[in-house]
Formats: structure tokens, C-alpha cells, sequence
């Protein structure tokens, strides 16, 4: 490891056990978002409130990965008790063994992701950030690498940074770096990042890719997710130029329309020829790719997400997810089966941001059917909290065609969006739309 030559960096290196005792018992802690959650020092925050040194703190973060279950424990919950932002399958495993013990779910922090660093640095008032930084440049810099989101945020209002100091993290350019100065204490720790596997893309995944590609022309604002369906997109976007990147989340589907030049920000208005995010996630291919590379830039998720920023952006595509639409536009994209499934994320921040871009188009996309068919993601009602409001939805895109809800009546969304559900679906949902016309 390249060791930087300000006296600072031995000062501040020590043990996993020693930085983590250093956390007060009580304090309320943040930790990096995806990979960038620190392994060994969640390791140790959980032996260290296994014996007891731990009690009534609470630790706030959004899409725990593989790192974060050493912390996100039952048998923990008592001593660190978690509160999520945006729920993955940890959160959901946990709520399963909470509902079979007769004990609360998860605790859950409902927010938009470019409000999330206020959150966490006025409301809540952190007092500790964990997370994984690269080594220190010669000036004392060390990189946030695939996560600048709220970290770099709650950095610079946190009254401890400790930091897990790994050199398989990208250095990022962008504002994406905090000092050696600024650091209350660091450890080694030279392991593999997190690696989320691709996604199997299924018919449907191709069939709304191509649509939506179909949709997209060559100079367009990228912004994307991140499985199947955004890979079909990515996929099917190929033969474009000319595109651009500005994006909360850096996929290695958007990494590979780089390398092949389909995207190369020289139309973005702006910060033209930078790809800009806040966020990365995927395989040990795309952490090379951010790597040093002067064409991306990472900022904070307060300014990526920020609606008037993204609007700055002529030609702004936006493609999100959802689990359910109703009959007139509004979006349920986080919750399933009655309990919460992820959050709202960044959608609703692109979605206002996308349509005010000029020339911009925020689309929704989801299969047409879930659970192996049996049912209808376009209902007359939805089940969960509305994500994205019936007066923000633009165009919704299914397997089977486009639905542009801008300037359309509730009879004319209710019918745009029954042509583009699953035919078994659509005679039911016309008889809803029916109902709901004449005020059953």
C-alpha cells in the first residue's frame, strides 16, 4: 500500500478494536451506502456490541450489501438497532424473522435519496460515519471511490470519520475525496469490493428494452438503474450516439456504451464530456473503469439529484422501475406484499427532473404480470404508498407498447394503460375503469 507522507496517516492508523472503541455507546451512526459498506469495522462494531460495549445506538444507511449483515443482526437489534432508508433482501430477511418472532419490522426512514444527506446531517445529526475510502493520494486525499452520495456530506458534520482504507476502491474524479486531516481514525483492510452479479435479461426485459430505445434519440441525458431491465435498455441502445450520462447510480451496462463510444457526453449541456454520478455499483470491471478515468465525475447525491440540476441537462431519458400503476398514473415502487420492499430512492427526483429537462422524458417500466403471471402490475388501486404521484408520470412502458399519460384525461390514462397490460389483465381492468367512471 502506498502510504502518504503526511504525518497524519500513522497517527491516525490503528486497529479495527481501537477505532471502534472509540464510537460512544449511544451514538448514532452512519454508514456508506452499497460497496462501500467497511467489512472489517462492521465486523467489529458487532463483537464490540456483542460484548456489551454497545448499547441504544441506532446506524442509518441506504442498500446494505453482503458487509452489512455482520451488523444487521436480530440478535443486535437491541444494542444497534438499524434504520434503513432503502430496504434490500438483508432488510427483507430480517422482517421475515421479526414477523415470525411477533417482534417490529425493520425500522424505516421514509425519503427521497437527494434529500438524504440533510436528513442525516440536520435532522438526525450523525455522529459517526464508517465507511471504505481508497489510500491517500501524496497530498493526503483519500477517494470515496463508488460512493460519494450522503457520505461525503455527512463527512464534513459527522464528529467521528472513521474510515476501513482498502486499496481495491477506485480513485474517483469529481468532489468526491475527504482529507487525511479530516479523519478520526483509519484501518487496513485490503479485500474484494462487493460484486453484484448481472441479471438475467428475459424476454420482457428486451421487448420493454427496445421499446424504450425506440423512444430514445442520438444526444440524449442517460439516467438508468441497475438489473435486467436497464441492461436490456442499455442493450438496445447501441446503434445511438452521441448520448450522455447523468445518473445517480454508474452501472456496467453505462460503462460498457462508454467503451464503445455509444456514450461519449460531448451533447450534454451540462458538465459536457463527464459522465456524472453519485453512486456506483456492479463488477470488479466497472470499479477498474471508474478508476483514474477523467472522463466521469462523482458528486454528491444532494446536487446529482437535485431536480433542478437534472433539468439543467437538454434531452434528459430517465428509465425507473416500478412494482404496480394505477389505472390513472400513480406508481407504487416500493412496497410488496404489505411490507416495504426498498424505497422511493432517486425515481420521484428524475421523474420531476427529466420531464422539466428540455426535450427530456421520464419513463417508468415494469413487466406487464408478476408472480409468474398471476398478477396484474397495472391495478385499479395500488397496495403500497404512492412513489411516484399521478401528476409526475409521464410515459409508462410495458412488454407490450408505450403509454404517454401527459395531457390525458383519467378515462384516457385508464385506457392507455389497459392497451399496454397483460391481455389476460385487461378486460377485469376495463371493467374498473368502468366502475370508476361512473363513480362506483
Amino acid at each position: 500500500m502506498t502510504i502518504s507522507p503526511s504525518s497524519a496517516y500513522p497517527a491516525r492508523r490503528m486497529p479495527a478494536q481501537a477505532a471502534i472503541a472509540l464510537i460512544p455507546r449511544t451514538a448514532k451512526i452512519a454508514m456508506g451506502l452499497g460497496v462501500s459498506q467497511p467489512p472489517l469495522l462492521l465486523a467489529t462494531l458487532a463483537d464490540r456490541a456483542r460484548q456489551g460495549g454497545i448499547d441504544s445506538a441506532a446506524i442509518y444507511y441506504l442498500l446494505s450489501t453482503a458487509p452489512a449483515a455482520s451488523i444487521l443482526r436480530t440478535e443486535l437489534r437491541d444494542k444497534v438497532r438499524p434504520m434503513s432508508l432503502f430496504h434490500s433482501g438483508i432488510e427483507r430477511a430480517l422482517d421475515k424473522e421479526a414477523a415470525t418472532a411477533g417482534v417490529p419490522l425493520v425500522d424505516f426512514i421514509p425519503t427521497s435519496f437527494s434529500q438524504t444527506p440533510r436528513v442525516l446531517c440536520e435532522q438526525i445529526d450523525v455522529d459517526v460515519l464508517l465507511t471504505t475510502v481508497s489510500p491517500p493520494d501524496a497530498e493526503g486525499w483519500l477517494s470515496l471511490g463508488t460512493n460519494t452520495d450522503y457520505a461525503l456530506p455527512v463527512a464534513r458534520t459527522a464528529r467521528q470519520v472513521i474510515v476501513e482504507v482498502n486499496p481495491a476502491m477506485p480513485r474517483v474524479a469529481g468532489e468526491g475525496r475527504i482529507h487525511i486531516d479530516q479523519v478520526t481514525a483509519l484501518v487496513e483492510n485490503h479485500v474484494p469490493l462487493t460484486e453484484i452479479p448481472a441479471a438475467a435479461i428475459g424476454p420482457e426485459d428486451r421487448a420493454i428494452g427496445e421499446i424504450i430505445a425506440g423512444l430514445a434519440g442520438d444526444g440524449d441525458c442517460l439516467q438508468m438503474g441497475i438489473g435486467a431491465l436497464p441492461d436490456a435498455v442499455c442493450a438496445a441502445l447501441r446503434h445511438h450516439r452521441g448520448l450522455g450520462i447523468h445518473t445517480e447510480l454508474m452501472t456496467p451496462g453505462l460503462a460498457a456504451l462508454m467503451r464503445e463510444g455509444v456514450i461519449d457526453n460531448s451533447r450534454k449541456t451540462l458538465l459536457p464530456g463527464r459522465a456524472v454520478f453519485t453512486f456506483a455499483m456492479g463488477d470488479r470491471a466497472l470499479y477498474d473503469f471508474l478508476n483514474d478515468n477523467p472522463a466521469l465525475e462523482s458528486r454528491p447525491v444532494d446536487y446529482v439529484n437535485d431536480p433542478a440540476i437534472i433539468a439543467a441537462n437538454a434531452q434528459m431519458l430517465s428509465v425507473n422501475a416500478t412494482v404496480q400503476v394505477d389505472l390513472q398514473g400513480a406508481c407504487n415502487s416500493e412496497f410488496v406484499a404489505g411490507r416495504q420492499f426498498s424505497a422511493a430512492g432517486g425515481q420521484l427526483d428524475f421523474v420531476r427532473g427529466a420531464y422539466a429537462s428540455k426535450g427530456g422524458r421520464s419513463i417508468i417500466a415494469c413487466h406487464s404480470t408478476a408472480a409468474k403471471g398471476t398478477v396484474s402490475r397495472i391495478v385499479p388501486r395500488l397496495d403500497g404508498p404512492v412513489t411516484t404521484p399521478r401528476n409526475d408520470t409521464h410515459i409508462v412502458v410495458t412488454e407490450f407498447g408505450a403509454a404517454n399519460l401527459k395531457g390525458k384525461t383519467l378515462r384516457e390514462r385508464a385506457d392507455a394503460l389497459i392497451a399496454i397490460a397483460h391481455p389476460d389483465f385487461r378486460e377485469e381492468l376495463a371493467r374498473a375503469a368502468h366502475a370508476a367512471a361512473m363513480g362506483g
